[in-house]
């Protein structure tokens, strides 16, 4: 029997195992969003609603909103706060808040070199971040979205996304996510931001997501065609595979 469950027999003798009802616990979450020049690369197809083209920070914005509202559809007693990073850390909003027009108002000072979670999301390809923290002092869980140029001569992204990932696993308390992507597309970054409502105590291992499945999975063998949306959030990172 497992613990918080009960265990009884039904009228034909077999036996039947009722799980009590619990509450997650509500989660303060601190988002930490890159404003480096690189967060102003221009997206794929993806337009602003002046009519200028998006950028990766205008669609952050839009999808840390839309993750927000999520998150306080789950738990309305869910909190944010954010951060900047620029050339070095700054608070946009230091009070954990509830409130969806506390992320406006921390988005209208947010402007490129401008249990608890983290979500860093961060666009750098040749600088690899770098952390101090105990050992075995786990308060907290972090989450990574990596949103990179290719590889090239000026930059290492595999590089940087390997020391994401120590980070990932160095600090976490619960399941951590480190979801990527080298293409310039607004739907990659709202599904990981999707992926990341999973409350961190009830997530499966990074390894074992197989969100979206890949075409091939769904189509026969003849029928199986590659599209720009084939892209891998597992251990093995989608900076290895653009080198093809």
């Amino acid at each position: 029997m497992r613990d918080g469950g009960n265990s009884r027999r039904d009228g034909s003798g077999a036996g039947r195992y009722t799980l009590r009802p619990t509450r997650l616990s509500k989660e303060d979450i601190l988002f930490c969003i890159d404003v480096g020049p690189e967060s102003m690369v221009e997206l794929k197809a993806a337009m602003s609603p002046n009519g200028r083209p998006s950028t990766r920070l205008d669609s952050i914005k839009q999808a840390i909103l839309v993750f927000i509202n999520a998150k306080l559809t789950i738990n309305p007693e869910n909190r944010f706060a954010f951060t900047s990073l620029g050339k070095s850390a700054s608070w946009l909003r230091k009070e954990f808040s509830s409130e969806v027009e506390s992320a406006f108002a921390a988005f209208r000072v947010l402007s490129a070199n401008s249990s608890s979670s983290n979500i860093l999301i961060y666009c750098r390809s040749s600088i690899r971040p770098h952390h101090q923290w105990p050992v075995n002092q786990k308060l907290f869980t972090l989450d990574v979205v990596y949103l990179h140029e290719k590889p090239g001569p000026d930059n290492c992204p595999q590089e940087v996304y390997d020391s994401l990932v120590d980070a990932v696993e160095h600090v976490s308390e619960y399941e951590g996510y480190t979801l990527e992507t080298g293409q310039l597309l607004a739907r990659i970054l709202f599904r990981y931001m999707c992926m990341l409502l999973s409350h961190p105590q009830q997530r499966c291992p990074q390894d074992q997501l197989d969100i979206p499945k890949p075409l091939g999975k769904k189509l026969p063998a003849a029928d199986s065609m590659t599209t720009d949306d084939n892209i891998t959030v597992s251990g093995k990172s989608e900076v290895q595979n653009i080198r093809n």
